[in-house]
């Protein structure tokens, strides 16, 4: 048996509106929407992970999913001027990342990671 996919679900009272906040922020496209349930992806394959964990680390909660990106700062940047600062961060943690939390609109912990250079 080979594992495909592993799609974590964040719970959203408006799922389409999280949705659109994710897009924005991390250049994603929403191509599905069904009321209860909206998707996004990228045009890109990537690794499968599966973690678990007591803590996020340094003494931290435990985020809801970690997403990794290639130009933290302008990530950064965005989630500023959507009015979501960092609740946690940015810290070069380490075990070689770094990384910030932030709270979706949702309250979801989000941790947004890239490898320390």
């Amino acid at each position: 048996m080979t594992v495909k996919r592993i799609v974590p679900n964040l719970r959203a009272t408006d799922p389409a509106a999280l949705a659109r906040f994710y897009a924005e922020v991390f250049d994603l496209t929403v191509p599905m929407d069904m009321g209860w349930i909206a998707f996004l992806q990228n045009e890109t394959s990537h690794q499968l992970e599966l973690h678990t964990a007591s803590e996020g680390g340094s003494g931290t909660p435990l985020p809801v999913v970690s997403i990794e990106v290639d130009n933290f700062e302008e990530t950064l940047a965005r989630l500023k001027t959507l009015g979501h600062p960092p609740a946690y961060g940015p810290v070069d943690e380490p075990w070689g990342i770094r990384r910030f939390y932030f709270s979706d609109p949702e309250g979801n912990l989000v941790n947004v990671v890239t490898h320390i250079a």
